[in-house]
């Protein structure tokens, strides 16, 4: 196994990697720099587009672009204009509940979950829109929404409450949209940090960032944990399997620097894990 820092543009939060299959690209996102990024591992170029306010997720689109959860609500993002437009909100979003991580789902769904910015309320929901671009609640009392992502026969959602320190499970109806029976599935208690995203890979294991515990974690499909791989940073943020054969492992990570905290060389930074054994799903784009 081996960890390398990739040669990229440092973020203050780096998060929500997406590796797109077509491009052999990897997006991810700065969320205080309110930026989207492209790296392309071949030519070692990074690209940017600036969005107009702190944002929380990204995904790309089928016709093209990609959409990007801000705080008010999910908005479209043009590459070729560098236009962000808004697509869908609701009256939840205010001042005390903004957007958080999301993901698409195999039937090309956006499931995007929203938090209490001071992180001490439940005032938090998951959402899944669908090609009429509207936010239909599926479950709701979160502090901290992170994580999402399914198995791979797509029968399971997964979902993380960062501030419970739960890794929750849910009867996912993949033709609906729909999320029943949540229950904790896994704990990161126990492992210094608090679970932040995540990717499932071909055997049905979860990868999963462990915030302030410079872990990478590595859960079986019970919730058992099953290999823990220590991060050259305190504060790795999100996973994402990526390359030609989807079997490395992309790590972003943020700085504890926004908090007002010393911040190590490396924070900020991303990076790649080769030679773990794994094999990744491909990510599907938002279908509208």
């Amino acid at each position: 196994m081996k960890i390398t820092q990739i040669d990229t543009q440092l973020c203050t939060i780096g998060e929500g990697p997406v590796w797109d299959v077509a491009e052999q690209a990897l997006y991810f996102i700065d969320i205080l720099g309110k930026t989207v990024l492209r790296f392309d591992p071949v030519s070692g170029e990074t690209r940017t587009w600036p969005v107009p306010d702190v944002i929380g997720s990204m995904a790309l689109r089928a016709g093209g672009g990609a959409i990007v959860a801000l705080t008010n609500g999910v908005h479209a993002l043009d590459f070729v204009s560098g236009d962000c437009a808004l697509l869908a909100t609701s009256d939840d979003l205010d001042e005390t509940v903004q957007l958080a991580d999301g993901k698409v789902d195999r039937r090309g769904r956006f499931i995007v979950g929203s938090s209490d910015r001071t992180m001490k309320e439940p005032r938090g929901k998951l959402y899944a829109m669908g090609l009429d671009a509207t936010l239909r609640e599926i479950d709701n009392d979160i502090f901290l929404s992170n994580g999402p992502c399914w198995s791979p026969d797509d029968t399971i959602l997964y979902h993380s409450d960062s501030i419970r320190n739960t890794v929750f499970a849910y009867d996912y109806d993949i033709e609906t949209g729909t999320a029943t029976n949540r229950r904790a599935w896994a704990s990161t208690a126990e492992l210094g940090g608090i679970p932040d995203g995540a990717t499932i890979d071909t055997d049905g294991c979860m990868w999963m960032a462990i915030c302030e515990g410079q872990k990478v974690v590595q859960f079986r499909p019970d919730g058992g944990l099953e290999r823990v791989i220590d991060m050259p940073v305190k504060c790795p943020s999100s996973v994402m399997f990526g390359g030609p054969a989807l079997d490395q492992l992309y790590v972003t990570s943020l700085s504890p620097a926004f908090l007002g905290r010393e911040a190590a060389p490396l924070d900020g930074c991303t990076f790649v894990i080769e030679g773990l054994g794994a094999t990744g799903l491909a990510e599907p784009r938002y279908a509208a």
